[in-house]
This record gives C-alpha cells, sequence and structure tokens, in this order.
C-alpha cells in the first residue's frame, strides 16, 4: 500500500509539473522533507533504500531532464547517516545544515567533496553569544568553504528571538568581511 500511494505521488507530479517545467526555466528545485531529529534520521537507511530511494532518484532524473541543475532537501536534525543515499538518489545540495544536530559543514565537505552544495551551517547559539563568539563561528568554516566552493553562508535555521539586533548587525558584518576576502583561510 505505501508503494502503492507513493508511486501515485510520483505520477502526479511528473503530470503536474509537465507543462511547468516545458515553458519556464527552472534551475533550483528544493523538497522540504524534515525527516530526521537531533541525533539522526526518522527512518532507518534501509527503510529509505527500499521505499524512498528509487521514487526520488524517478523524480530527480526527470528534473534533471529539465535542466534542474540544483536539486536540494531541507531538513533539520542530522541527516548524515542518509547522505550517501541522498546523493544517490540525485540530491546535489542540504541546507540548513544544523549545527545544533551535530551537522558540521566543514566535515560534510571534506567527507562529501563537492558532491553536496550547502546552505547554511552557521550556528545560530553561537551568534546569540557575542561578538568574540560570533568572529569565531564564521572564521572556523565560511572562508575554508566559500574556498571549496558550492556554498551559501547562512543561520542554519531560522533566527531565534534570543538573537539580539546588535548581535545579528555583527554577524552580518563580519560576514560581509569574509566574503570580500577581509580574513584569510
Amino acid at each position: 500500500l505505501v508503494e502503492e500511494m507513493l508511486d501515485f505521488l510520483i505520477d502526479f507530479f511528473i503530470n503536474l509539473t509537465k507543462r511547468a517545467l516545458s515553458d519556464v526555466d527552472v534551475d533550483w528545485y528544493n523538497w522540504f522533507e524534515d525527516f530526521a531529529y537531533k541525533t539522526g534520521p526518522l527512518i532507518s537507511p534501509e527503510i529509505f533504500k527500499k521505499f524512498l530511494l528509487p521514487r526520488y532518484r524517478k523524480i530527480n532524473d526527470y528534473l534533471k531532464k529539465y535542466n534542474v541543475n540544483v536539486i536540494s532537501i531541507d531538513s533539520d536534525g542530522n541527516i548524515e547517516a542518509l547522505l550517501p543515499l541522498l546523493i544517490e538518489a540525485g540530491f546535489n545540495q542540504i541546507c540548513p545544515v544544523e549545527q545544533a544536530a551535530g551537522m558540521n559543514t566543514v566535515n560534510i565537505r571534506k567527507k562529501y567533496g563537492k558532491s553536496l552544495a550547502m546552505l547554511g551551517g552557521i550556528d545560530k547559539r553561537e551568534i546569540a553569544k557575542g561578538k568574540k563568539e560570533i568572529e569565531q563561528e564564521l572564521i572556523r568554516q565560511v572562508p575554508y568553504l566559500l574556498e571549496t566552493g558550492g556554498y551559501i553562508p547562512t543561520i542554519d535555521h531560522s533566527i531565534p528571538p534570543d538573537i539580539s539586533y546588535e548581535n545579528f548587525m555583527w554577524y552580518l558584518e563580519v560576514k560581509k568581511r569574509i566574503l570580500c576576502g577581509k580574513y584569510g583561510c
């Protein structure tokens, strides 16, 4: 029954989007899945392989036929155990790379290279602390990730209320300096 429902959704998606993808140049598609929590995925790699991998692959291959170059998955939590399967399924970007869940952009880049572009990864908890911590958090990863490519530096989720306006503005200033090359790697 689960496979039948998933297959219906695949066919529905393909039929629904065919005209739009034929008429409009789409270069980015984002799946909003949120299938993980702080310590790992909500589903096992085995369940992913059986039910989701072939279906993601089918849709992602379909999207690539229409020149959709970036296929992103947005999931909170720690999806690290699923990263090889996500790459196999045709995903090439992940976000928000949540530090509070143990996701680490530098380690992911070193392990998977340019197979995965990333958006996020700047620990919102560090931005709430103060100027020194903000600088350390940004310098720890942003120059390296920018140098290796495929990275958009931003906070690893929405901005919580414990980040003061002053801290947020400092975060933006330090990030701007890094982006302008005023910090070395």
